[in-house]
């Protein structure tokens, strides 16, 4: 399956707009790949306004989040992949959600129930294990 942080992203992102509120995102600015302005990061992490007024070319890919903005009056434009971004929230409410780690990748849980043959006969001990864990729904009469 696909990861969910960029879909989530993009329906909090949609949300906060339409609620006529402001759009912001916690991003971890020591993570490979993210380029922001770093005078403005403060302990690794910087929060970006990402509204449509504040932004220029916004774009919330599958994998990464870019829009060029002002930042000191000077423009510049930004890239952060999505595994960077922490959270998003409404500046005025604070309501939002900060995302799990590890959710910018697909889920280990969502993978195809068959293997590929390769990796059948490796996986065959540990499928075995897990699915002697797995609950199971029962009828109650």
């Amino acid at each position: 399956m696909k990861p969910r942080r960029p879909y989530l992203l993009r329906a909090l992102h949609e949300w906060i707009t339409d609620s006529g509120e402001t759009p912001h995102v916690v991003v971890d600015a020591s993570v490979e790949g993210v380029v922001v302005p770093r005078p403005y990061v403060k302990d690794g992490k910087i929060v970006l306004n990402v509204s449509f007024n504040a932004t220029q070319v916004l774009k919330l890919g599958n994998d990464a989040l870019s829009f060029e903005a002002r930042f000191g009056g000077a423009s510049f434009a930004v890239h952060v992949p999505l595994r960077a971004v922490l959270g998003i929230y409404s500046r005025e409410t604070g309501q939002g959600m900060i995302f799990p780690e590890g959710d910018a990748d697909p889920d280990p849980g969502d993978a195809p129930k068959n293997p590929p043959p390769a990796a059948a006969g490796a996986a065959a001990g540990a499928g075995a294990a897990s699915k002697a864990k797995r609950p199971k729904l029962q009828v109650v009469k």
